[in-house]
């Protein structure tokens, strides 16, 4: 068993997330404009708490999970892989300060994170974002996921992207 690595882009550095980065992950779970749309949407400190023990857990059973993002040793955001409530499989997920956008970054380690997880033996990633999020589809489109279905959820139509290899 190889030991968890982290991941370099040409401007990033995407490291497994550890309890040492929770007080970052905490704010950026607290804050409307990085984390409203997210399935679950703000969360509190306790809540961010339990979503780090959970991630921890998945890392420890799938050698897959959520990663901190930095550019330049500044904390941007998250991204990673978690299990999804609704069944649909392993959902990959990204979050960025809102002065973090716009800039590419969120698709860098997004694509990062993906390539990571076939590379780790998992044959099919799925995201989900809601239909009127036009960031998140470019995002996802721009690394090569597909739509592969839909759902509605809360009044919002959904749209299911997938990455299949193997």
């Amino acid at each position: 068993m190889t030991a968890l690595r982290q991941l370099r882009t040409p401007r990033l550095i995407v490291s497994p997330v550890t309890w040492q980065d929770i007080d970052e992950v905490a704010r950026l779970k607290a804050d409307p404009g990085a984390f409203g749309l997210m399935l679950g949407g703000v969360r509190t400190r306790a809540q961010s708490e339990a979503d780090m023990a959970d991630d921890l857990a998945l890392w420890a059973r799938r050698r897959v999970g959520m990663f901190t993002i930095h550019e330049n040793g500044r904390f941007v955001g998250i991204t990673g892989l978690h299990e999804r409530p609704d069944g649909r499989g392993m959902g990959l997920r990204f979050a960025l300060w809102p002065w973090a956008t716009g800039r590419g970054l969120a698709r860098e380690a997004a694509a990062a994170v993906l390539n990571y997880a076939h590379d780790e033996g998992l044959p099919r990633v799925i995201a989900v974002a809601r239909e009127t999020n036009i960031a998140s589809r470019t995002i996802l489109g721009g690394i090569g996921m597909r739509v592969c279905d839909r759902f509605d959820r809360d009044g919002h139509s959904m749209l299911v992207f997938e990455s299949v290899r193997g």
